[in-house]
This record gives C-alpha cells, sequence and structure tokens, in this order.
C-alpha cells in the first residue's frame, strides 16, 4: 500500500522494540521472555493495543507464494542456469536440528498468550475484547501451522513463568484437541471482531483505506476457519497410520469448512474484484486491487507502506523470481489450466500438448488465469535504466503474480504492494470443496456460488469466458468431479502457497511429488537464449530434474520431523514423527 500510513504499521516498530524476544532455544523455545519486563510495559489499554499490534508481523509475506516450491507446480533455479530443486520437493530434505517454522510459531504462541493474559488488567469495553479476539486469531494462526506441519504438537495456553513451570515439558497433545482449540479461537474472534465496513476510520473521504485497514475482522476470523476445517476434513477423510491414528470425523470438519465460508458469502461484505475488464484477475495482485473500498475480494493482507518502520517488500526480490528463476512455473501448471472450451489437456480438440510451434503455442486458447499469472512473449514489463540483461535461466514459465511493472528496476527498486493472506476467491473454493467432499456430489446451484463465480471473472482478451462448471458438462465429457474442483483450486490459487499443502491433505503427494519436473518446450533455433548454455530435455521440454531424483516416501513425507534440538530439550516428552527417527 502505497503513501499512506496506518494504526498497525505505525504500531508494529514500537511493539518489536518493546516485545520483540530473544530467540531463547530452551524448552521448546515457549520459554522467550520480552526484552521490556511485563510488570514495566502492561500498564494500559494503549499498551494492549501496541502488544496486539506485534501478531501481525506473524502475517503471510511474499515469502508464502515459495512454498509452491515445495510442490509439483514450481521449481526453483539459479541465475548459473543450474537447477535447485527444494528438498522437500525431491525428498532429499534431512532431520533438522532446529526448524525457523517451529520456533516462530511458539514465538507467536507466546506474544498471543501475553496479550491474552494482561488484557485481565484492562477496564473490560469493546477495545478489550477486540484487542482479545485479534490475539486469539493469531494463535489460531501459529497452531494450525503447527498441526499441518507436525501434527499433533504441545498446546500451551498460558505464558511459561520460568524454567521450572511444568508447561515447558508438555508432551504432543491430541491433534484433535488442538484443532478444536483453533475453532474456539476463530469462534470468539469472529464473535468480537467487526466486519470490514466497520472497522473505525475503515476508509478515508477520498475513499481510501483508512487507519484500521488490515486488521483481524469477523470475515477474516470465519474465512480462516474455513480454511482449517478444510484441511482437517481432509486429512481425516484420506489419512491413516502411521500419520494419523486418531478416530477419523471427516463430516464433522467438512461441515465446519461448508459453514464458515458460507456465513462469508451470505453477510455480503465481500466479493470477487471484476473493476479491470480482461484484467481483474491480473490486477488483483497489483496496485489497483488494494484497499477495501476498491476491493472487496481481499478479506485479510499484510500491509507494506512508504514507512521506515514498516518492511519493505522491494521489486528487486520479486525481479529475482524472473531473471534467476526463483520462483518458475513448471509444466503443472501449464497441464492444470484449461483450454477455452472448458476441458483439460488430452480431453480438449484444443490441446496443443506436444503440438507446439513457438514459445506462445502454450498461451493460445487458454484459460485466461494461466496466461494472466504467466509471463509470455510480448508481455509489456519494466524500465530499466542502465545495466545490462541477464540471461540465467531462460527456459522457464516466469510467472507475475504480485509484479507490478510500475518500477525502474534499477532506479526505484522498491515496491510496497500489500500482501493478500485471505481472499474472497479461496473462500469460494473452500466451499466447493468441501460440499462435493461432505456429499460426494455437489450440485449445480452450489457450483454457480462458487466456482461459477470464479470462472465468470476469469477473461481476457483471448476468452471472453470460459464454460460454466455442470454435472452435465462432467458427465457428458467423462470427466471427474473432484479433479475438476480441485483442478479449479490449483489454478485460481497458484503461486499464493496453497499448492504443496494441498497435495499433503489430499494424501496425493506420494504420486505427484516423484514425477519428472519438466518446464516448457525448447526451441534451439528462433529464440534468443543469450547465450545460456542449453537444457538437459526429456521429449522435447526442458527437464528439471529426473524422476528417478524425486522421492516422496509416504510412509513418512506427509508429516515434517520434529526439531531435534526440541526433543532433547523437553527430556524426551516429545516424540519423533512416524520414522522420522
Amino acid at each position: 500500500m502505497r503513501f499512506n500510513k496506518f494504526s498497525i504499521i505505525n504500531c508494529i516498530a514500537v511493539a518489536a522494540v518493546s516485545l520483540i524476544t530473544t530467540g531463547c532455544k530452551k524448552q521448546l523455545d515457549l520459554n522467550t521472555r520480552t526484552v521490556i519486563t511485563d510488570p514495566v510495559f502492561w500498564k494500559d489499554s494503549s499498551d494492549l493495543i501496541v502488544g496486539t499490534n506485534y501478531l501481525y508481523t506473524s502475517l503471510p509475506d511474499f515469502d508464502t507464494p515459495l512454498e509452491d516450491r515445495y510442490s509439483d507446480l514450481a521449481v526453483s533455479l539459479s541465475s548459473a542456469g543450474a537447477f535447485n530443486l527444494n528438498t522437500v520437493s525431491d525428498g532429499s530434505r534431512p532431520i533438522s536440528a532446529t526448524d525457523g517454522q517451529w520456533n516462530n510459531a511458539y514465538t507467536f504462541i507466546r506474544a498471543a498468550n501475553n496479550v491474552i493474559e494482561k488484557a485481565a488488567n484492562i477496564p473490560d469495553g469493546p477495545m478489550k475484547r477486540n484487542c482479545i479476539g485479534q490475539a486469539r486469531f493469531f494463535r489460531a494462526l501459529a497452531y494450525f501451522r503447527l498441526v499441518r506441519t507436525y501434527g499433533a504438537v504441545p498446546y500451551i495456553s498460558k505464558t511459561i513463568s520460568g524454567s521450572s513451570d511444568p508447561a515447558l515439558y508438555t508432551p504432543r497433545t491430541e491433534r484433535k484437541a488442538v484443532v478444536d482449540s483453533i475453532y474456539a479461537d476463530l469462534d470468539f474472534a469472529a464473535s468480537v471482531c467487526p466486519q470490514a465496513d466497520k472497522l473505525p476510520g475503515s476508509t478515508t473521504s477520498a475513499g481510501q483505506p483508512g487507519m484500521e485497514y488490515g486488521r483481524i475482522t469477523r470475515s477474516a476470523a470465519l474465512a480462516f476457519k474455513s480454511r482449517v476445517a478444510l484441511y482437517e476434513g481432509s486429512w481425516h477423510k484420506f489419512h491413516s497410520a502411521p500419520e494419523f491414528t486418531e478416530t477419523k470425523d471427516p463430516a464433522k470438519h467438512f461441515t465446519i469448512a461448508r459453514d464458515a465460508a458460507l456465513l462469508v458469502m451470505n453477510e455480503g461484505k465481500h466479493s470477487l474484484y471484476t473493476k479491470d475488464a480482461g484484467l481483474s484477475y491480473q490486477n488483483l495482485f497489483r496496485y489497483p486491487g488494494e484497499g477495501y473500498t476498491n476491493n472487496k475480494e481481499n478479506i485479510l493482507v499484510r500491509i507494506y507502506g512508504k514507512d521506515i518502520s514498516n518492511v519493505i517488500a522491494s521489486q528487486s526480490y520479486m525481479r529475482t523470481q524472473l531473471t534467476d528463476g526463483g520462483n518458475s512455473a513448471s509444466r503443472t501448471f501449464h497441464l492444470m489450466a484449461l483450454y477455452s472450451d472448458g476441458l483439460p489437456a488430452g480431453k480438449s480438440s484444443l490441446d496443443s500438448n506436444g503440438k507446439e510451434t513457438s514459445l506462445l503455442t502454450d498461451f493460445r486458447n487458454r484459460d485466461p488465469r494461466f496466461v494472466l499469472t504467466s509471463f509470455k512473449v510480448g508481455d509489456p514489463f519494466a524500465s530499466i535504466s542502465g545495466g545490462s540483461p541477464t540471461y540465467g535461466n531462460t527456459y522457464h514459465y516466469h510467472q507475475q503474480k504480485y509484479w507490478t511493472g510500475q518500477a525502474d528496476f534499477l532506479a526505484s527498486p522498491n515496491i510496497f504492494l500489500d500482501f493478500i493472506a485471505i481472499r474472497f476467491g479461496e473462500v469460494l473454493l473452500n466451499y466447493a470443496e468441501a460440499v462435493y467432499e461432505l456429499n460426494g456430489s455437489i450440485s449445480d446451484a452450489d457450483l454457480n456460488l462458487s466456482v461459477n463465480l470464479l470462472r465468470n471473472r476469469a477473461t481476457n482478451n483471448d476468452v471472453a469466458k470460459l464454460p460454466l462448471l455442470t454435472n452435465a458438462f462432467v458427465t457428458a465429457n467423462g470427466l471427474d468431479m473432484q479433479a475438476e474442483i480441485r483442478r479449479e483450486r490449483t489454478v485460481e490459487l497458484a503461486f499464493e502457497g496453497f499448492r504443496y499443502w494441498d497435495l499433503l491433505r489430499w494424501k496425493t503427494a506420494e504420486t505427484e511429488l516423484p514425477k519428472a519436473a519438466l518446464g516448457r518446450k525448447y526451441f534451439a533455433t528462433g529464440v534468443n537464449y543469450g547465450g545460456a548454455t542449453a537444457p538437459t530435455l526429456q521429449n522435447g521440454y526442458v527437464l528439471y530434474q529426473a524422476a528417478d531424483k524425486r522421492k516422496f516416501n509416504a510412509a513418512k513425507d506427509y508429516l515434517w520431523p520434529i526439531p531435534t534440538s526440541q526433543i532433547g530439550l523437553s527430556n524426551n516428552t516429545l516424540t519423533q514423527n512416524p520414522n522420522w527417527q
């Protein structure tokens, strides 16, 4: 977000100074202490607000899309031309003594617990309840990250009083209990946090986002609840020992996911961004799509602004995703995208797979979301003052979500674009999938409430509108409704950090991740590769990594290993995940 200052942004710097943790590695990293001691700091409601604001630094940021590199959707390359595949993606990761995801989650859990406890000293009122609601949202966010990564984890709902506190040695809490606590936190947040249009000063007189834009709202809590419940319902439905041994109840979680999503849909505070004909999907991730008044699709964003106290996203950072291929689309993304007749590769008469005659062939008659997410020859780029071209990896599909194209690479490297943490498009997909998985079917009416709204928005200069997804269309063309709903999710949410986690919860990672990682068709002539070394090919396509180099051990890889240092520090009350010993 450019040129505006927000209370969240302005207070984060103060909160970071006041509440920054020491990074203590003892006892599960749950005994982190504050630089300024609690008795000195927590005196009045303004301190409670500052403490709450600190929690916003745990929101997803521009590193989140890079999680797609764990999956089959994206690869990480290097400017030297080597294909540096992610060790999570190819199954080669080792057990680590430490893990930033574990440590960061418990750091913010402690911070959230601290806000909740210290609020007891503040006079009761809407502000106090709102701060507690925000803190409980962020506690739920941290625990969900832990559960989806490690499974059952120690659940701590209080601050640690000292090195003798028994809570330091809490063993794993049953996964069901952790998830139910997440639901309870989100229900509380939804009950006390305002809707987006009721945030104090939510817009200025000029219609710009106001001081409180970016705070947790009722819709954010409900939308996130639908995400958590969809994940958990899938885990219950598709997983068993060794990674899941508790009593299964997928219907409970799919029902929660469906109902939470439907509340967001029915309350009418959010809708898809459709202001820019032919470019709405692309501009959703650019400056035109910022702010609640301008774009009601954004349910929760991480705000970036021109302020030294705010973390700044750099255009240079996004540029490396292009010149160095830091988060490049694989051929999987190309094959997942529909053709303009609504049919996938292998079914459509427009299928160009294996018939490419130029670098543009892949983009003709395709789902506009694929076209608007990937750079192609002839697309406008950005101005560059001075410097020289980089030809490190020129063989891949360059993805362009969050690429503004407005800043000169060298003269103006910084951008200040808000990162979307939760959007209404995801809620629609959560609803459709939850309905289908709950019932084994989905009505055309429910498809029209969800998937088909996204298809209606997906237009560009080449494709006026994709055909609607209906039961009759699926039957007539020999398609599978579950596969089509999953395809819709993959394409709509591509490079937003969902694909890897979706493969895990669907229990399809063992099938998809061991496949060869491929790029686009390679043309030896007619293309200026800037002298880059010719790549290795497989059937004419750039080979990032051969299938025999990619592994996924279904007996252990659906959960990540617990950091070994944490097991030791817990006096072995914390056990390692199956088959990671």
